[in-house]
């Protein structure tokens, strides 16, 4: 199948979002003991530290936005480890408005960078990046999921 992936009008788009879930990925991107998790620009959880991620472009492999993902929002290449897992994200708002509610199915992946020194840049995104070697309290209440439920790493040391 052909990957469409161009956009919808902005009004036609956010009546999809109000009215049904969406498919996404997240990107838990693991180098060296710690995971990467950037500063959101857009809504929802604009300001929070939380996980590189995307909606799924019709006709494309999981596995394949996983590699979008890291490329668009982080400039790197990676490496899919595996499937984590899968999780329904439920938000307020959403990037089209403030007034619409937002339902994500997220399939969460681990990768790892290929690059032995991988310096994510980004995009419009994302305002800053940092790696964590675990939780801590600055994090949306969905990236401290992750590190119950996928076995992420747990140190005390966070960059």
């Amino acid at each position: 199948m052909e990957v469409h992936d161009e956009r919808l009008p902005r009004e036609r788009y956010t009546e999809f979002v109000a009215s049904m879930p969406e498919a996404c990925v997240d990107v838990v991107v693991e180098h060296e003991g710690r995971v990467l998790v950037g500063r959101r620009e857009n809504e929802p959880a604009r300001g929070e530290w939380f996980w590189p991620g995307s909606r799924l472009f019709k006709g494309e492999a999981l596995a394949d936005a996983v590699h979008r993902v890291a490329e668009d929002e982080l400039g790197i290449a990676v490496t899919v480890e595996e499937q984590l897992g899968a999780n329904g994200h439920f938000w307020e708002s959403s990037a089209q408005s403030a007034d619409v509610s937002r339902h994500t199915v997220v399939v969460v992946y681990r990768a790892t960078p290929v690059a032995d020194d991988p310096d994510p840049g980004g995009d419009d995104q994302h305002s800053a990046f940092r790696w964590l070697a675990g939780p801590d309290p600055s994090l949306h209440e969905y990236v401290e999921r992750y590190f119950e439920r996928y076995d992420l790493p747990r140190g005390d040391r966070a960059d």
